[in-house]
């Protein structure tokens, strides 16, 4: 495991301007550190999602894949960690940030490879203490990693949930945002979100 300090890496200097005093100084990384020069697009998504976005949802994940895009995210709901699984068979560069430290964290079989492959960065703002995910370190997560990312993709955020507010505070960061065209995303349209298309990204 890597110690990168946020003061001496380019690449990490957006943490200070969106998270301002937030900002973690340290950041701990497993895999290859050179992942994070990429723009990286970030993925969220609620809990509970309806079946046709999420279909649409896995065809953009598989469409990124084939174009190489990176991807960064905690692929922590049950839709993440199912574009997890889709752009591991794929060959594109992908960030993993889990809600908790990573030191001397289990890597998982599927994970295994590409982190050999040079392809994959597992990274955390925690420190050794904060082993257990909780609420508070996944929204704190969800910031890092957004903070990171060059662009935020949202395929759903339910009416009035967590994840919807947290759209709201993306766009005050001025971050661009995307989603998917559905009538079940008028909510973060209206939010400001963009229509995505992986052709954007190529």
């Amino acid at each position: 495991m890597l110690k990168l300090d946020t003061s001496e890496q380019g690449c990490l200097v957006s943490l200070s301007r969106y998270l301002g005093e937030r900002a973690p100084q340290t950041v701990h990384a497993i895999g290859n550190v050179s992942i994070l020069s990429n723009k990286s697009l970030a993925v969220f998504c609620s809990n509970r999602c309806p079946g046709g976005i999420i279909i649409k949802t896995y065809d953009l994940m598989r469409e990124l894949r084939t174009k190489g895009v990176t991807v960064i995210s905690g692929f922590h709901s049950a839709v993440e960690r199912e574009c997890l699984s889709i752009l591991l068979k794929g060959g594109q560069p992908i960030i993993y940030c889990p809600a908790r430290s990573i030191e001397g964290m289990k890597i998982k079989p599927e994970l295994r490879k590409p982190l050999e492959d040079g392809r994959l960065l597992i990274l955390s703002p925690f420190g050794d203490r904060l082993r257990r995910i909780s609420s508070g370190l996944a929204d704190e997560r969800n910031r890092f990693t957004a903070a990171l990312a060059a662009s935020v993709f949202v395929p759903y955020a339910a009416s009035g949930s967590k994840t919807e507010k947290f759209c709201s505070e993306l766009m005050a960061w001025d971050k661009e945002l995307y989603t998917l065209p559905d009538d079940r995303t008028a909510n973060l349209i209206e939010t400001g979100a963009k229509i995505i298309a992986a052709v954007s990204f190529s």
